[in-house]
Parts: C-alpha cells; structure tokens; sequence
C-alpha cells in the first residue's frame, strides 16, 4: 500500500503541475467589503464541501476525473493592504499564464479579480470580459478609496477601455453607474438577455470571465455579503455556464461566497457545483 500526502484539493483536482490542463487557486481576501464580511472564508468553505458532489456531470457528460486539473491552495495575503493583495495575484497568474496554464481563482470579494486581471490584460491586450453579476461595480471610489468590490469594472475599464466589458444579471447600483455603463460598458439589466450572442460574437477571442455568485436571487443563493433580491435562479445560471465552452477561455474567477450566512451550506453547494460546471466547460 503506497502511503499519500494528505493534501485537501477540489474534488478531483489533485494533478500534477506540469500535467495540468487547468489550474484552480483560491484567493481569501475580504478587505474591502463594504457591507458584510467573511468571504475569506469562500475558497476553503468550498473545497471542503466539494465531495459532498459528484465528479461526474449529467449536464455536459464529461467527468473531473477524465482531466488532469491542479488545485494550488490559497494565495497567502497579508492583512491591510489591498494593493499588496493585488500584487500577489499578479504574479501568481503571470506565473501561469506563462506556463499556458489557464486558471480558475476562487474569491473571496470581488476586488481579487483586478490582479488577475492585470496579468491577463499585459499578455492579452485585446481580452474581453463577461462579468456577471448583481451589482454593477463601476463606482469609481467608496468612500474616497479606488480600490474595493464595488469598483472593481470601473478599474478594469481602466485597463482595456471600452467595448469590451460585457455585463449581465444586474440590478443594483448608483445612478452614475448606470449612466457611465450606457457610455462604455455593454450591461444587460436583470438577466442573461444577450448571452449566447455575446457568446457567439467573442468564440475568436480570448476572454476573461468573472462570475460574482450574487447573481444568483438571494431566495437561492443567501450565503454572500450583498444579497440582492431579483436574481437569476441556479437553473439558469448553469444554462449561461455551460455555454462556456464556446469561448477561449484565459482565465476566469468565481467570487462572493461567505459561507457562514447560509448554516444550511445550500450556498456552499451551489458554488461548488458551479465551479465543477466551470472547470469542465474550461477543459472542453
């Protein structure tokens, strides 16, 4: 009997680096939230309970263990400093990128996205982003800061200008944002209208996909620091996931969860089935 390392992964992503197709990491940072905190606790929460799921999907027959995925842990952030955060992102998925490795990050707030983003945007000037989600984040400060989860769209728009931000599921945000979205974002209020044609418009380009998982109706989907009232269910949420597949794919994140709102771990399962929906769209 061979004697293995106890090392807790995503369900079924326990490859080697050099093999991997995909890399999945975690990103435990919550500094900036501006209402209620602990999706730090989000990376860890949902690879706990990834073995309460199956590896197989009945919605795209395909099976985590036909692939050869990575699970490098949380990034380790100190405290104070989001920049810093940022930074240590960064690096991380300039380091994968590098190495061709396309990656799935779990948040954590929303903010983690920006770092990623930056190693994205240098190596791939001409990526588009999908970014779903209940909240525009266009702010361009909270507070008097330029750094937080409620503007982190407007940094990236910093980065790649406009035309290539494209928004769906959103129903909450200051007046200002909504204006601003109508100058330079292209933002689909409340639901998915427009995503498979946006999907079929981006099949030739690289893409970034950002996935904020309070999206989803609060009703659903309650373990998160915003709730937001209004949104999609987990249905149709997967029905938009799987169209994935289409695209090209450099990298992708999927934030927002606080576990501890939701005792019951609905949310938790929610999220872990939607990454297991992504990583295999990802693999396709």
């Amino acid at each position: 009997m061979k004697i293995h390392k106890n090392i807790q992964t995503f369900l079924a992503c326990d490859a080697e680096y050099a093999q991997a197709q995909v890399v999945l990491f975690g990103a435990p940072f919550d500094g900036t939230t501006s209402f209620r905190p602990g999706t730090r606790f989000g990376p860890s929460a949902i690879r706990n309970e990834s073995f309460g799921i199956e590896t197989y999907s009945p919605y795209c027959d395909k099976d985590l263990t036909d692939y050869n995925v990575f699970d490098g842990g949380d990034l380790e952030f100190p405290f104070g400093s989001a920049e810093r955060v940022l930074e240590l992102i960064d690096v991380y998925a300039e380091q994968l990128l590098e190495d061709n490795k396309p990656f799935v990050m779990l948040g954590g707030e929303h903010l983690v996205t920006l770092g990623a983003l930056r190693a994205v945007i240098r190596r791939y000037p001409d990526v588009h982003i999908i970014h779903l989600d209940a909240h525009t984040d266009l702010r361009d400060d909270y507070l008097g800061e330029k750094l937080s989860h409620s503007t982190v769209i407007r940094r990236a728009w910093e980065l790649i200008g406009d035309g290539k931000i494209h928004q769906f599921g959103i129903r909450s945000g200051e007046k200002q944002e909504f204006e601003f979205a109508k100058m330079h974002t292209e933002l689909h209020k409340f639901d998915l209208e427009g995503f498979a044609k946006t999907i079929a418009q981006l099949k030739d380009q690289p893409v970034y996909f950002t996935l904020d998982l309070d999206i989803l109706d609060s009703s659903v989907f309650c373990g998160t620091g915003t709730p937001e009232a209004g949104g999609l269910t987990f249905k149709e949420l997967l029905n938009a996931v799987i169209q994935l597949h289409r695209l090209n794919i450099i990298g992708c994140d999927i934030n927002e969860l606080s576990p501890h709102y939701d005792q019951s771990g609905a949310s938790t399962a929610a999220a872990c089935k939607i990454t297991r929906e992504v990583l295999l769209q990802i693999l396709s």
